[in-house]
């Protein structure tokens, strides 16, 4: 689609003036690893400074329908996903409720002595999130779960000259994940990109309620996910220390059973190896360089996974087919 002078896209002034914010103040943000882009708006109100967050999801390449959907649902449940303003998913565009500068990531960055406040409360807010019904979203089914942990097989092997057993692969994991699935009924919402990139701390405090963001491609699945994705962060160190308190905290705050630890590393396993996939795809397809940098983190958990007796068969493959001193050596250099 083709951009106004000033860099803007298309239709969003007309958009904005529809929602009743056409004399907003525009300030793009920098993306990275999708086609969504986002603008922050900023306008005086009745009662002072009022500031907004637009979102652009323009089809074919994104749809903003499963965003609007799941946001819906979470704020209907009492969780802290963002309003809507204002929509016209027909072209792409989501006029939402701003959360603010502190990521909990970079929020950490500048307060590391309370790392464990805020990764108790996000950790209480999945204790909530699991407490509510699934919501009306897809399973997170076994062809799910193998279409993910392909990827590596996919884009990471090739990319590092490796042939490897894509046969073998698929049934290790079908011999590992079977037992799971059998438990997760009738399952969570599963958010699938829980992590500290995506929490918000509301006015800079730590503790719940937290905001969530980048929430479209939910499923109902394991509880153990999201908890993967946020103690296993493949952008932010979280040291094994951390992992097991917060580990801890939500198996004593869901009452969580004795399979759950097992799970959890089945998961963690399968979700690393998809990271690796999908980071390596980003770097090869994309040209996007950041991502090889962050893949010796992801293989370094996907380890303490693999240690696990659950994961024997798949551990089992990995050290025929990419041994763990490979692993090691060429984690984060992808040519």
């Amino acid at each position: 689609m083709s951009e106004l002078p000033d860099g803007l896209p298309n239709g969003i002034l007309a958009f904005l003036a529809q929602a009743g914010w056409g004399d907003a103040a525009i300030d793009p943000i920098p993306g990275d690893a999708s086609f969504r882009r986002y603008f922050r708006l900023a306008r005086s109100g009745a009662d002072g400074p009022e500031k907004g967050m637009l979102m652009y999801a323009p089809p074919p390449h994104e749809d903003p329908v499963p965003f609007l959907d799941v946001a819906q649902w979470l704020c209907e449940n009492a969780m802290r996903a963002p309003e809507i303003y204002a929509s016209d998913a027909a072209v792409g565009w989501v006029l939402l409720e701003d959360f603010g500068d502190d990521r909990m990531r970079d929020w950490l960055d500048d307060n590391p002595a309370s790392e464990s406040e805020a990764y108790a409360g996000a950790i209480d807010a999945l204790v909530e999130l699991h407490k509510c019904p699934p919501g009306p979203f897809a399973p997170y089914d076994m062809a799910t779960y193998q279409r993910e942990a392909a990827l590596l097989t996919e884009w990471y092997c090739p990319a590092q000259g490796l042939s490897v057993d894509e046969a073998g692969y698929v049934a290790a994991w079908e011999e590992v994940l079977a037992p799971m699935i059998a438990r997760q009924l009738p399952g969570v919402t599963v958010l699938r990109d829980y992590h500290a990139e995506n929490i918000m701390l509301l006015n800079g405090v730590p503790s719940a309620p937290q905001g969530l963001i980048d929430f479209q491609d939910a499923l109902v699945g394991h509880p153990a996910y999201d908890l993967v994705s946020l103690l296993q962060d493949a952008r932010r160190d979280v040291s094994p220390e951390l992992e097991a308190e917060m580990l801890a905290r939500y198996q004593e705050r869901a009452g969580a059973d004795e399979h759950f630890a097992a799970d959890y590393a089945r998961l963690g396993a399968q979700r690393n190896a998809k990271i690796v996939g999908i980071f390596t795809r980003l770097f090869k397809r994309d040209g996007k360089p950041r991502y090889p940098t962050l893949i010796p983190r992801v293989w370094e958990a996907m380890e303490r996974d693999l240690a696990h007796p659950a994961l024997a068969p798949v551990a089992k493959w990995f050290d025929a087919n990419i041994p763990q001193h490979l692993r090691a050596a060429m984690g984060g250099e992808i040519t």
